[in-house]
């Protein structure tokens, strides 16, 4: 459903009626809404391959890892996300044969979380939707994909990302 206004636009008119920071609160709520509309086409995208984002996300770093398999905690650390989603993630794709977990074979109070060959498959077929689809922003050229990465790095970079 087509609103015949822009409803960010609108919040940001009332809001600088009562309000300091219009700009930041337009921004913001902007990026969050675009965050959500990208995240939904992903989720799309990765459906019919039994995947969310999440789960793909985790499955393509254990395709970059090395070895095909990384620790639980390492794995949360690169994702940026709490250890119990780690958790959550890799059993959801342990069920579906995606991932095995293993044993650390140095330390037995670590878990690894292995890539399966169906998982390896499944990622180049998943991959492939998501680059022809443009990964949901194609209405972006290449200079504007450019563009948000960097405006969005600081942000990043303040976080502690790097």
């Amino acid at each position: 459903m087509s609103l015949p206004f822009d409803p960010i636009d609108e919040a940001a008119r009332q809001w600088e009626a009562r309000w300091e920071g219009v700009t930041a609160m337009h921004a913001v709520t902007s990026l969050m809404r675009a965050q959500q509309i990208v995240l939904s086409r992903l989720d799309g995208l990765l459906r019919p391959h039994g995947l969310t984002f999440a789960r793909y996300e985790a499955l393509v770093l254990l395709v970059f890892s090395s070895r095909g398999s990384l620790p639980l905690g390492k794995m949360g650390e690169r994702l940026q996300v709490h250890p119990t989603s780690v958790t959550s993630i890799v059993r959801r794709l342990e069920v579906a044969g995606l991932v095995a977990r293993r044993p650390h074979p140095e330390d037995g109070r670590t878990v690894l979380a292995e890539i399966t060959d169906a998982g390896r498959r499944l990622v180049v077929a998943a991959t492939d939707d998501l680059v022809s689809a443009d990964f949901g922003l194609g209405v972006l050229s290449r200079d504007q994909l450019r563009e948000v990465s960097a405006l969005l790095r600081p942000v990043r970079e303040d976080a502690g990302d790097f």
